[in-house]
């Protein structure tokens, strides 16, 4: 790893450090604070103000930088090493690459944060952001389960594992270019994890542990050198597994 990488590498440490200090705090706040001291959800849609939309956007979003950053590393430092080679410099494009890939994830944060509110509303979150209903878990670990089975997950990933070849077919040159290969890359990682991530809403939006595995879930299956359809489609039938088991709970 030549000294630019490092550098690279370590910044992306340093925001992934911050991002999770940030949910271990908010996560301690959740268990230790008294109720009465203790910013939560409206329970009711309608009572929400802007203030809770804009904390439960943070973080969403701080979490969304928290479990994706980490996979999203070795194409960065692929790209900056190519940088490196063709402008003798890796910024600003690199900034500007990984700006767009954080976007991405921040504008799926504004849909998570709606289908948050809505499902406070329904009474399928409790104000401590649990999951209430066992039905609802179900249907989201069967939908996670099933998409890992589609061609578009498989497509998707193909391509978020080979950033080489992510940067042979959609090189752009300029600062410009760099943003639009950000944002191309978080589609692609929007694409290929989104079911994921969606299982907060099932296990808790501040489940910790599941916050971990999921990322560890999404970094074995971006980074790790391994037969990835047998992996892929195992953790499909543990999620199907998992959502027929609370059906029959439920």
């Amino acid at each position: 790893m030549t000294k630019n990488q490092s550098i690279i590498c370590m910044s992306l440490l340093a925001i992934i450090i911050a991002a999770w200090f940030y949910l271990f705090y908010q996560h301690w706040q959740m268990t230790t604070l008294p109720m009465s001291e203790m910013w939560m959800p409206p329970s009711d849609s309608a009572a929400w103000q802007w203030m809770d939309f804009a904390l439960v956007y943070v973080m969403w979003a701080v979490m969304m930088a928290a479990m994706m950053l980490p996979s999203a590393i070795p194409m960065v430092l692929v790209y900056a090493k190519v940088c490196q080679q063709r402008y003798q410099t890796t910024q600003p494009h690199i900034i500007l690459f990984s700006i767009a890939y954080l976007l991405v994830w921040f504008g799926f944060s504004i849909a998570l944060t709606i289908l948050q509110w809505q499902l406070h509303g329904l009474h399928f979150l409790s104000p401590m952001m649990d999951n209430q209903s066992e039905i609802m878990a179900a249907m989201i670990f069967l939908l996670a389960g099933v998409y890992q089975f589609t061609p578009l997950k498989n497509t998707f990933l193909q391509k978020c594992r080979s950033p080489m070849g992510f940067l042979l077919t959609a090189w752009c040159d300029g600062p410009n270019g760099a943003f639009k290969m950000g944002l191309q890359h978080g589609g692609m990682c929007l694409g290929c994890c989104w079911a994921q991530m969606m299982i907060m809403f099932a296990v808790g939006v501040m489940n910790l542990l599941g916050m971990v595995l999921i990322t560890l879930l999404v970094l074995i299956e971006k980074t790790v050198p391994m037969n990835i359809h047998y992996f892929s489609r195992t953790v499909g039938v543990l999620f199907i597994g998992w959502g027929i088991w609370l059906l029959q709970i439920g």
